[in-house]
C-alpha cells in the first residue's frame, strides 16, 4: 500500500505545467465542440426551412446567424485542441476527445429529442472505449527542435504514399459515390471528412510545434514549410466543415458525432503511426493491444451504423419491407422528415396525428405507416 501510493504521489509530482495547460485546454475544446453540434444542426434545421438545405448543396445557412454561433464555438474548440497538442502529448490530449461525443449526445437527447437503439449506445461505449485503449497504449511523441523535421518525416516515401491514398479516395468519395450515396449513407459524408482530418491533424501538429518554437524563442517562420503546412490546414479544415455541414444536415447527430470521433480518431493514428513510425519504439503487446483497440471501434461502428434507425421493441416478423424516406423531404402538409422512424415520436404520436414517415410494401402493393 505504501508503495502503490508513492507511485501515485510520483506520477503527480510528475505532471508538469504544460501538461496542467494541454489537460484544461482539451477539456474545454470537448466542451466547445460537443455543443457546437447541436447549434449548428439547429442553424442548418432553420436555414433549411427557408431555402436549399446544405444536405441539398444549398449554402444558405451561411446567413444563418445560429449556424455561426456554432461555427464560433467550433473554432474555439479546435483553437484551444490546438494549443492542448502545443502543450501536452497526444496521448493526452487524444482520448479527452471522447467527452464531445458525450456532450454532443447528451444535447442532441435534450434539445433535438434524437435518439438511439440501446444497441446503438452499446456501439458509443465500444467506440470510446477502443479509442481510449489504442491513445492510452499509445507510445511518447518525439521531440522536436524544428520545423524541418517533422517536414523530413512528412516527405517520406510512406507517408507520402498514404498521403496519396487519402487524397484519392477523397477525389473518389465527393466526385462518385456522394452524388449517389450521399443521401442515405452516413459513411460517405464522414469518410471524407474523416480522411482529410488525418492529413490537417499531421499539418496541426508541424504548425503547433513551430508556433511554439518561435514562441520560445527559436522562430520556425522564416522557414517556408512552415507556411506549407499552415495552407494545407487551412485546405483541409475548409473541406472537413463543408461536409461535416451536410453530414450534420442529412442524419441524426447523435450518429454522426460519434462515428466521425471513431474514423477521425482511428485515420488520425494510422497517419501518426506512418509518420512518426511510433511502432517502432513499442513491443508486441502493446501493438497487439492497439489493434484490440481497433477492432473495437470498428465494432462500435457498425452498431451504430446498423441500429441508427432502430427502436426498442420493434420487429419485422410479418415479413413487410420497411423504406426509409429521406430525411430532407417534405409530406404535402409541408412537415419536415427527420429521417427518425414513427415509433421514436410514439408518445407524440397519441397528442397529435403525424404525417407518413414510411412505406410498407406487402403483397397487396405499398401502404403508407
Amino acid at each position: 500500500m505504501s508503495g502503490s501510493s508513492g507511485s501515485w504521489r510520483d506520477a503527480y509530482k510528475g505532471m508538469s505545467s504544460d501538461n496542467i495547460k494541454g489537460l484544461v485546454l482539451a477539456i474545454s475544446s470537448s466542451l466547445f465542440i460537443g455543443a457546437s453540434f447541436i447549434v449548428k444542426k439547429k442553424g442548418l434545421k432553420r436555414a433549411g426551412a427557408s431555402g436549399l438545405r446544405a444536405g441539398s448543396g444549398g449554402y444558405s445557412y451561411l446567413l444563418e446567424p445560429l449556424w455561426w454561433v456554432g461555427m464560433i464555438t467550433m473554432i474555439v474548440g479546435e483553437i484551444a485542441n490546438f494549443a492542448a497538442y502545443a502543450f501536452a502529448p497526444a496521448i493526452l490530449v487524444t482520448p479527452l476527445g471522447a467527452l464531445s461525443i458525450i456532450i454532443s449526445a447528451a444535447l442532441a437527447h435534450i434539445i433535438l429529442h434524437e435518439k438511439l437503439h440501446t444497441f446503438g449506445l452499446l456501439g458509443c461505449v465500444l467506440c470510446v472505449v477502443g479509442s481510449i485503449t489504442i491513445v492510452l497504449h499509445a507510445p511518447q511523441e518525439q521531440e522536436m527542435d524544428s520545423v524541418l523535421q517533422v517536414w523530413d518525416l512528412a516527405t517520406e516515401p510512406a507517408f507520402l504514399l498514404y498521403a496519396a491514398a487519402v487524397v484519392g479516395a477523397a477525389i473518389v468519395l465527393i466526385v462518385q459515390f456522394i452524388p449517389l450515396y450521399g443521401q442515405s449513407h452516413v459513411m460517405v459524408y464522414i469518410g471524407v471528412c474523416s480522411l482529410v482530418g488525418s492529413l490537417s491533424v499531421m499539418s496541426v501538429k508541424a504548425l503547433g510545434i513551430a508556433l511554439k518554437l518561435t514562441f520560445s524563442g527559436m522562430n520556425q517562420l522564416v522557414y517556408p514549410q512552415t507556411w506549407v503546412f499552415t495552407l494545407i490546414v487551412l485546405t483541409c479544415i475548409i473541406t472537413q466543415m463543408n461536409y461535416l455541414n451536410k453530414a450534420l444536415d442529412t442524419f441524426n447527430t447523435a450518429v454522426v458525432s460519434p462515428i466521425y470521433y471513431v474514423m477521425f480518431t482511428s485515420l488520425t493514428i494510422l497517419a501518426s503511426v506512418i509518420m512518426f513510425k511510433d511502432w517502432d519504439r513499442q513491443d508486441g503487446t502493446q501493438i497487439v493491444t492497439e489493434l484490440c483497440g481497433f477492432v473495437t471501434i470498428l465494432s462500435g461502428t457498425f452498431l451504430l451504423h446498423k441500429t441508427k434507425d432502430m427502436v426498442d421493441g420493434s420487429s419485422s416478423s410479418s415479413g413487410n419491407l420497411v423504406i426509409r424516406l429521406p430525411k430532407h423531404m417534405e409530406d404535402s402538409n409541408g412537415f419536415e422528415q427527420e429521417g427518425i422512424p414513427l415509433t421514436l415520436r410514439r408518445q407524440e404520436c397519441t397528442k397529435s396525428p403525424r404525417p407518413a414517415r414510411h412505406l410498407i410494401i406487402t403483397q397487396d402493393g405499398p401502404e403508407a405507416v
